[in-house]
């Protein structure tokens, strides 16, 4: 699945992935692929992404919105 993580700034991440573990409002929740479509609000915490060669890679966000439809996830976060 493609993931996007932009920031009212600048685009801090572009590209493939096999999981992403995000701070849910309501509690932390994953995304794999094929995930149901869903819109939610973030708190702040840490983004947690799993690329296609396994690297794990951690960003910092102070909240924010992410969208999933179509094997795509767009997170619009606060930095």
């Amino acid at each position: 699945m493609h993931l996007e993580i932009i920031t009212p700034d600048k685009k801090v991440y572009s590209g493939e992935v096999e999981a992403v573990k995000l701070p849910g409002a309501d509690g932390s929740f994953g995304i794999l692929n094929n995930h149901a479509p869903i819109i939610a609000s973030l708190k702040k915490g840490t983004v947690k992404v799993t690329d296609s060669k396994k690297n794990i890679e951690n960003f910092e966000i102070n909240g924010g919105v992410v969208e999933v439809q179509n094997n795509q996830v767009i997170i619009l976060a606060e930095a």
